[in-house]
């Protein structure tokens, strides 16, 4: 039995990496391929069991909430035109079971804040959390990473964190956490830091965005200060919430990029590209031109 009926989407970033792309639109509906990035983890979501997407807003994101909206008039016309093939991609954008929930965050007062605004929908529910940035790629016949993850919590009762290891000079972009070992792809996690430097770092092993969180977070959250950067920081809360519940860190079966960043957005979209049944052929003869162009190896 799926235990985990709520999302929340974190989504009121500025991409300020991603500029002039993201002046006028949301860095979360840039486009790997064909689907914006918020598509591919409201998927993933929806694939884990999530009935109830929640979708924590600012100014300049009304793309993303029309995005799962009915599009009437594209609808109309593409019916009109017979393209019944593409009706159902844009009717197929969220399944008629599932709903979404806008909350706008007034300010940009961090991840921690940004949960925080989704408590009068979560209640004291267990939750996931998914940060549309951090693109995850799964083989195919694998579970997604956030059904891995509800499967974990299903099983462990208990806050799952995603991790995976992290060149040491990274750790300041990243929480970090201190573990012991559990069982086998599992980790009981003994600390955590947000974005510390590189010497002072208790491990390499770094939180990325998938959460499964225990409706007590919330408490710990409204009573946190400022953390780094001035913001209300997740990985805070989580500290806090340590103390008095445990918290796994999951070793996920599956590939991460970093699409925050251009290096890491041109990754992903080179690997589903190259995986896309209307791309991938050309594409594949496309790039090896360009390599050999380059005069690559």
């Amino acid at each position: 039995m799926n235990h985990i009926r709520k999302a929340v989407f974190p989504v009121a970033g500025l991409g300020s990496r991603f500029l002039p792309a993201t002046k006028a639109q949301p860095k979360e509906m840039l486009p790997i391929v064909d689907k914006p990035l918020i598509q591919y983890a409201v998927e993933e979501a929806v694939a884990a069991g999530v009935t109830e997407l929640i979708f924590i807003t600012g100014r300049n994101k009304r793309a993303i909430e029309d995005h799962f909206d009915k599009a009437y008039e594209l609808e109309s016309e593409l019916e009109a035109a017979g393209k019944k093939a593409l009706l159902e991609v844009v009717r197929g954008v969220i399944p008629k079971h599932v709903s979404c929930i806008y909350i706008r965050q007034s300010a940009p007062l961090g991840l921690g804040h940004a949960v925080l605004c989704a408590r009068p929908v979560v209640g004291d529910e267990p939750f996931a959390v998914l940060l549309a940035d951090d693109f995850m790629d799964t083989a195919p016949g694998q579970k997604p990473v956030l059904a891995q993850m509800v499967d974990v919590y299903n099983y462990e009762r208990c806050s799952v964190l995603a991790v995976q290891d992290v060149p040491r000079e990274h750790t300041r972009q990243y929480g970090i956490v201190s573990v012991t070992p559990y069982r086998e792809g599992l980790e009981t996690v003994s600390g955590i830091v947000e974005k510390p430097q590189p010497d002072v770092a208790p491990s390499t092993l770094a939180v990325v965005g998938r959460y499964v969180l225990s409706g007590a977070i919330f408490d710990y959250l409204e009573n946190l200060g400022t953390g780094a950067g001035g913001e209300i920081q997740l990985t805070d809360g989580i500290a806090a919430m340590m103390k008095d519940e445990r918290v796994l860190a999951y070793h996920y079966a599956g590939q991460r990029y970093d699409c925050g960043s251009k290096l890491g957005y041109l990754k992903a979209t080179a690997a589903i590209g190259l995986k896309h049944p209307e791309t991938a052929e050309g594409f594949r003869v496309c790039l090896a031109g360009l390599l050999d162009g380059l005069g690559a190896p």
